[in-house]
């Protein structure tokens, strides 16, 4: 064996790039606080992706309506609402096999949420702090479901 790192040794984490758009250094803690009403950490995955759907869906009703932002409004809400549905599909799978596929599938929606986001931030620029804190727990929920996925054999 080499020493060369294998994706199951090491966690998925985000590009630099990506890190470098948000700002966000590696070690920063993983937070989900949109607003100051923002309710206490849930550790409860059905819960906590429920409530993160909720909350794309109501960030992105504050995107203006155009031709670029139009496909950007659609998308983020498909991506960040399955994540929550494939993850209530995952937890009723009918074999491990089944489980560690639907969480797979969580895995990409989670990632797809956190690059529409960051679209979202490019058309509009005004709205990416609170794009900001939806990438943050998109990418918490990306690292969650990586190690799921990563810890279950089919």
């Amino acid at each position: 064996m080499t020493d060369d790192k294998t994706e199951l040794d090491e966690p998925e984490e985000c590009s630099a790039g990506e890190r470098a758009f948000w700002g966000v250094t590696p070690s920063e803690p993983e937070m989900f606080v949109v607003g100051e009403d923002a309710p206490p950490p849930v550790y409860d995955l059905e819960e906590r992706t429920a409530r993160f759907g909720e909350e794309v869906i109501r960030f992105v009703k504050k995107i203006p309506f155009n031709a670029a932002n139009n496909r950007l409004i659609d998308q983020p809400v498909g991506a960040a609402t399955s994540d929550g549905a494939s993850y209530c599909e995952a937890d009723d799978g009918v074999s491990r096999a089944d489980f560690r596929h639907r969480i797979g599938i969580c895995r990409k929606e989670a990632r797809e949420t956190k690059f529409f986001l960051r679209m979202i931030s490019t058309a509009e620029p005004g709205l990416k702090p609170e794009a900001r804190e939806l990438w943050k727990e998109a990418r918490s929920l990306h690292l969650i479901f990586s190690r799921i996925w990563r810890n279950t054999t089919p």
